[in-house]
């Protein structure tokens, strides 16, 4: 799968990526954010805006990896994952190219436990963890609006996959203590993609 995303003058578009089977997870293959083509993006641009085509963000793979990877869906806003522009003045896009990979999807609420488990003879190989909250039903069960309301609390951790990778089985708690707290007031959850490898 391939996403490009194009930069307006004022708006930068959502990067959306999805895998559309339920066991599906993302893999982040390839992450290009700059000016890398002449003709990519340059519809309607000056001369001047589409000249530079060797600008780009050096970390911007292991940024939308580390947002993205292990996850079914990821969006995000390409301002988010960059820390400056690359290519100012310069017409610029953000192009990702992933694949989605069989995967155990876990959800766990705050508080609770995480029960990772493979069959015997296999080891867990986690391929991402998120602690945040990203929509508005997800451990909502009696919850006050204020609690839930936050969707835009994100926490990409590879304590997960220190804690289990390796391990037949593994339990870990979706806690503050644990994780951090990446939104104070708003009632999270662990989200982590697994899968068991034979060993």
């Amino acid at each position: 799968n391939s996403n490009i995303k194009c930069k307006t003058l004022s708006i930068v578009p959502f990067v959306f990526l999805l895998c559309v089977t339920d066991n599906g997870a993302i893999s982040v293959q390839s992450a290009l954010y700059g000016g890398g083509g002449r003709h990519i993006c340059s519809e309607g641009r000056s001369p001047q805006q589409i000249a530079n085509t060797e600008c780009s963000e050096v970390n911007i793979v292991k940024i939308v990896k580390n947002r993205c990877d292990g996850k079914r869906v990821c969006e995000f806003n390409p301002a988010d994952v960059r820390s400056f522009d690359p290519c100012e003045g310069i017409a610029t896009y953000l192009e990702t190219n992933y694949t989605c990979i069989p995967a155990i999807q876990l959800v766990t609420c705050e508080h609770s436990y995480a029960h990772l488990h493979c069959e015997y003879g296999q080891v867990i190989f986690v391929y991402g963890a998120d602690y945040g909250r990203r929509d508005h039903t997800t451990c909502s069960y009696r919850r006050p609006a204020s609690q839930i309301e936050n969707v835009y609390c994100t926490n990409p951790t590879r304590i997960v996959a220190e804690t289990c990778n390796g391990k037949n089985s593994c339990t870990i708690q979706a806690r503050n203590s644990v994780f951090g707290d990446p939104c104070v007031g708003t009632f999270k959850y662990l989200e982590v993609a697994y899968t068991c490898e034979y060993v």
